[in-house]
């Protein structure tokens, strides 16, 4: 089957949805507009004396979710073993604090957004 934009597609979705690209999502932006960046969507002061518009670092955010997630659950796993309840259900709330930043920012970069 041919995209919107000529090519054919191999069968594979690799995460774009079947509505296509040249569709918008229902805050009115297309797949194409994700892949170059929300201009001044992080940074409202953006544009002044000629600064270039910030970006999401969002792999680095995924990648220090993704450690905290790891630290946390196995600290909790050393307080239960060390008789430590409540600091463990610190931990463990604080990993699943983690589980949904990771899912968030890993949702965030399938749809496009560059970082």
């Amino acid at each position: 089957m041919d995209r919107p934009d000529g090519s054919a597609s191999s069968g594979s979705s690799s995460g774009r949805t079947s509505r296509g690209d040249d569709r918008p999502d229902r805050h009115g932006r297309t797949r194409a507009d994700y892949e170059r960046g929300l201009p001044d969507h992080h940074d409202p002061t953006a544009g002044f004396g000629g600064a270039s518009p910030a970006l999401s670092a969002l792999t680095l955010r995924a990648v220090l979710a993704a450690f905290g997630l790891v630290f946390c659950a196995g600290a909790a796993w050393f307080a239960f073993a060390a008789g430590l309840p409540v600091l463990g259900w610190v931990l463990v709330v604080l990993a699943v604090v983690a589980l949904v930043d990771l899912a968030w920012v890993l949702h965030r970069k399938r749809r496009g957004e560059p970082g």
